[in-house]
């Protein structure tokens, strides 16, 4: 927006989030548990065993349709497994709030403007969660 920074974090996740048009708020509720939940962080032995609440992290939070690219023919992707803008954000705003509810320090970027992300991945640790009737598999 404007070459602005409109949020930023610190140490945490940076989740990029996909939305599809079965997605509901059953699926949001049960990223945020996995989200809030999940032990990656170093504990006082390197072990990967504390959540991000436990090492105090931030979550930033990215509506990024483009995930959901379909590659299978030709050279441009087709979005069209991308759920509408309407649902998406709506479905964004619920994760955005249910990850601040679990007492989380979330920030996010302006649903549907083009933003500049940058990220610096300090660890071995990338996740793929795919989030399908309820359940994160």
């Amino acid at each position: 927006m404007g070459g602005e920074v409109v949020s930023s974090i610190k140490a945490g996740f940076c989740v990029f989030v996909g939305i599809e048009p079965s997605d509901s708020s059953t699926d949001v509720t049960a990223l945020i548990d996995k989200l809030a939940g999940l032990r990656v962080f170093p504990d006082a032995e390197g072990k990967m065993n504390l959540s991000i609440g436990e090492v105090n992290g931030a979550v930033m939070v990215v509506s990024q349709f483009t995930l959901l690219g379909d590659m299978r023919r030709g050279r441009r992707p087709s979005f069209s497994g991308a759920a509408q803008p309407e649902q998406a954000e709506r479905l964004i705003g619920e994760l955005v709030e249910g990850l601040r509810l679990a007492g989380l320090q979330v920030s996010s970027g302006v649903f549907g403007e083009q933003m500049m992300v940058e990220l610096v991945n300090d660890g071995p640790v990338t996740l793929w969660l795919s989030v399908v009737g309820g359940r994160v598999e």
